[in-house]
């Protein structure tokens, strides 16, 4: 009879907690304000400023894409996190401008940071990937499947802008944030992460063109299909609903109350809708880190782009409570609460 050896099966191991060892960002050199942009449609500081919050906001070259910006974040939450490349298992690059339909954008920063040993794919939750990303790495950590996961939100969105509409194109930039996400002993780390979609609300934020359903061609061009089109006062009202209702659900499975958090980085998209937010869930706008006057809407590199910063800067500490919480075409929404 053959023998039957012990299981090494993983879900007889014990569950792992999940802590962000490293953060890294990356912002384009070039800088477009609100100056530069009256000159290239009907608009002006004031009217940006007041509707939105965002004073300028960087572009990255022609030739520098979502995967250069993306490895240039990782390298810097890899040096942080006192790493080497080849110790990442699996590298989740979430975007919505990827180099190219496939490959995964995320195979080229694999081969750009030398993470020869990680398996690699994208994630496409628009505004909402990073968070996803965080979900799915710690899923993958906590069950013993990986040790080490780099997540990094990355988007070149001035190559989806329609530069006519000046209902979009004053909103959006290019930036990559990364995190690296492994096991500590002794810590916390992610303690709640809560995802969510409402694919009813799929036709009031998104790019038609580009796609199965609609390929690009010279006609789809000229009609700008291959462009961000967006419903603003529909997204405003989902976006505060989402973001407030993923907010508290995500406190509330930490077992934590609003007062306990110390930093909340929410996704920069409009300085009215974190004011909303902030007066909904009754936090001090003060404790919200905030960037969006100098980049404006990175979309899913958005949050990792501010928990980098709020890291380096100081104001998160270890032990800090920190919610994230973020909102995406899809509709897509996410929150993370995570014990610094």
């Amino acid at each position: 009879m053959k023998q039957v050896l012990p299981s090494t099966r993983r879900s007889d191991k014990a569950l792992r907690t999940v802590s962000i060892i490293g953060t890294g960002s990356y912002l384009p050199e070039k800088v477009l304000t609100n100056e530069d942009l009256s000159r290239i449609v009907d608009t002006n500081d004031e009217w940006i400023t007041t509707r939105t919050g965002i004073k300028e906001r960087r572009v990255a070259a022609k030739d520098e894409y979502t995967s250069d910006m993306a490895a240039k974040a990782a390298l810097k939450a890899i040096e942080q996190a006192n790493i080497s490349p080849e110790e990442i298992n699996l590298i989740l690059v979430a975007t919505a401008t990827p180099d190219m339909l496939f490959p995964a954008t995320a195979c080229f920063v694999q081969k750009k940071i030398g993470a020869t040993g990680a398996a690699c794919l994208d994630i496409s939750a628009a505004c909402a990937g990073f968070l996803f990303g965080i979900e799915i790495a710690e899923q993958f950590i906590t069950s013993h499947t990986y040790d080490t996961v780099l997540v990094i939100g990355a988007d070149k969105l001035t190559s989806i802008t329609n530069w006519t509409d000046r209902n979009t194109c004053v909103l959006f930039g290019d930036a990559a944030g990364a995190a690296i996400l492994r096991h500590r002993g002794g810590s916390h780390g992610v303690i709640t992460t809560h995802i969510g979609s409402y694919g009813q609300y799929s036709g009031i934020l998104f790019m038609p063109g580009g796609g199965s359903r609609c390929p690009i061609t010279r006609e789809n061009v000229d009609l700008n299909l291959a462009t961000i089109h967006m419903s603003g006062k529909e997204v405003y009202k989902q976006a505060v609903t989402a973001m407030v209702s993923a907010a508290q659900k995500a406190v509330e499975q930490a077992g934590l109350s609003v007062q306990d958090i110390a930093c909340v980085i929410p996704h920069q998209a409009n300085l009215r809708i974190i004011e909303g937010i902030a007066d909904r869930l009754d936090i001090p706008l003060e404790r919200f880190y905030v960037n969006l006057d100098r980049y404006g809407n990175t979309s899913a590199a958005a949050v990792a782009v501010a928990l980098d910063e709020a890291n380096r800067t100081g104001r998160i500490k270890p032990g800090d409570y920190i919610l994230m919480v973020v909102f995406g075409g899809g509709l897509t929404w996410a929150s993370t609460v995570i014990e610094w």
